[in-house]
């Protein structure tokens, strides 16, 4: 599965908040829900973030494997 807690780690590093993300750089806010409870994002916003946090894919998700859960 895929987990975005890395993002919230970027994020926080880089002082940048959820509000920015929303209301600066027009994030939806379904979007930013779907982000925190670990749900599907398009590869476009995944995109879109690593542009404003200006980092690597791998700074705001990460692939754990879950056959055994």
């Amino acid at each position: 599965m895929i987990t975005y807690n890395r993002l919230w780690e970027t994020m926080k590093k880089k002082g940048i908040s959820t509000y920015y993300l929303r209301y600066k750089e027009k994030i939806g806010g379904g979007t930013m829900q779907r982000l925190q409870k670990g749900e599907i994002v398009s590869t476009s916003t995944l995109n879109m973030l690593c542009k404003i946090l200006r980092c690597n894919l791998s700074d705001i998700a990460e692939y754990i494997d879950d056959i055994d859960s």
